[in-house]
Order: structure tokens, then C-alpha cells, then sequence
């Protein structure tokens, strides 16, 4: 009879550290950190995006905005909040530290999939584009095959950023030309590093957002970037799940800008 008992009792703690488990694991256990807690805590609204040359320039170990996030000086104005900025050059990294209260916005514009809705929520969108991918054009001195559609990625090594939301559209057609991509995550990296990799013929193939590429279409004039990856996808901004209040007031500011 006393064994029956030790038994179910050990049965009991273990179901119950498991649970606790899970819980800790999907961020139900950690100390909330919503709007509230924010500003009853400083008033400090912590903000991860991805550094590029492009939009942003660091001049005496500061960080002058050049042009991009003029969204994230209205939120910070009308908020009243103060604004602090991170950089993070790998998706993955960025998302475990919003997701441990190390940072409360992920202000990049990362594309609306089923996957990533997993682990973030999502803003409003803030934008519409689509992932391409980056090569060099035709030229007689690179033996390289050009890619001019979708089933000439067949048996070619495609880098992409670490934890790119684009590695299932690259899956899915993998499927649907019944060929092998193998696909390359290289941890930190930016996109701009990979198309610098691709000029530089360090790698032949990569895959980045149309909208980043245009950009920088210039300082690149023997890039191609016309053969589309994904179709046009709606891109927004990422909170934390358990931060509901964030989530209401982000998405009023982002529709009154």
C-alpha cells in the first residue's frame, strides 16, 4: 500500500514539474513586464531592431537614426516614454531577449507568418514586401548559374540570416519543385553583411527583403535581385504574448502615424 502511495505521489510531482516546466518554457511563469510595469519601473520602453549602415550610423559609440524609424520617434513622443535602442544581428537572439524581458519591442519589420506568430504577436502591419533573392548578374567571368526562376533553385546552397522567417517559404518550395535547396543559416549576420558576402563572391546566393535591397540598389550595380522568393507578405513590429497593453497602445499609435 505504501509503495502504491510513494508511487502516485512521485507520479503527482513529476506531472506537476513538468507543467511548471511548460509553463516556463512558453513564458507564463515570467515576471510580467507589460505597459504598466514599464512605466512604473522608469518609463524606459527597451527597443531591439537590426543595424544596417543604411538607416542608422554610429559616431563616438552613439547612435544617430539617419532616416528610418520616424514611427519610433512618434511612438516615443507620444507615449512619453523614453526610447532605448538595441541592435541585435541575429532574429533568433532578439526574440529570446524579448522574450525575457531584456528588450519590450522587436521594431523591425519581420514578415506575418504562421511560424512566427508562434512565438510573437504582432503588431499592425507596417509594411508590405516581399523576400528575394540576392546573386550576381550574368557575366561571362563568373561561372555561377544564373538564377532566373524558381526551379533553377534546385541543388543550390542559399544563405539566409539566422532564424529568417523566409527558411519555411524556401522549405515549401524545396516541395514544390521536388529538388533539394539546401539552405545556410548564418548566425550574425545581417542582411547587409549577406548581400556584402554576395558582391564579394564570399557566397553566390542569398536571400533578403525587396524593400532592404532597393535601398541599397545602388552602392550594388552588379547585383540582381529580380527573381522573387516569396510572394507579397504584410510585415509588422513584435511584442511579447503576455503583454497586451503594449500590444493596444502600439498598434492606436502605429494607425494615428
Amino acid at each position: 500500500m505504501k509503495t502504491k502511495l510513494l508511487l502516485i505521489s512521485f507520479s503527482l510531482i513529476l506531472i506537476i514539474l513538468i507543467f511548471i516546466m511548460y509553463l516556463l518554457s512558453n513564458g507564463l511563469m515570467r515576471t510580467k513586464r507589460d505597459l504598466p510595469e514599464i512605466i512604473n519601473t522608469g518609463g524606459t520602453l527597451n527597443v531591439v531592431t537590426e543595424y544596417n549602415s543604411t538607416d542608422y550610423k554610429i559616431n563616438n559609440d552613439s547612435v544617430v537614426d539617419l532616416q528610418q524609424n520616424k514611427l519610433l520617434q512618434y511612438v516615443a513622443q507620444r507615449s512619453g516614454l523614453s526610447v532605448k535602442l538595441f541592435f541585435e544581428k541575429d532574429l533568433d537572439i532578439a526574440i529570446r531577449k524579448l522574450e525575457n524581458n531584456i528588450y519590450d519591442v522587436i521594431a523591425q519589420n519581420i514578415p506575418v507568418t504562421n511560424e512566427s506568430k508562434m512565438r510573437l504577436t504582432f503588431t499592425v502591419p507596417v509594411a508590405q514586401s516581399k523576400q528575394v533573392l540576392v546573386q550576381r548578374k550574368l557575366n561571362d567571368a563568373d561561372s555561377v548559374l544564373f538564377i532566373s526562376n524558381q526551379l533553377d533553385l534546385a541543388n543550390q546552397t542559399i544563405y539566409i540570416t539566422k532564424a529568417s522567417p523566409v527558411i519555411q517559404r524556401l522549405k515549401h518550395l524545396s516541395e514544390e519543385i521536388a529538388e533539394p535547396i539546401n539552405i545556410k543559416e548564418i548566425p550574425g549576420y545581417t542582411s547587409e553583411q549577406l548581400i556584402n558576402s554576395v558582391a564579394k563572391k564570399e557566397i553566390d546566393y542569398a536571400v533578403v527583403d525587396k524593400d532592404f535591397i532597393l535601398k541599397n540598389a545602388a552602392s550594388y550595380p552588379e547585383l540582381d535581385f529580380s527573381a522573387d522568393i516569396s510572394f507579397t507578405q504584410l510585415q509588422a513590429w513584435a511584442v511579447r504574448k503576455n503583454a497586451p497593453v503594449l500590444l493596444d497602445s502600439l498598434n492606436a499609435w502605429i494607425k494615428e502615424f
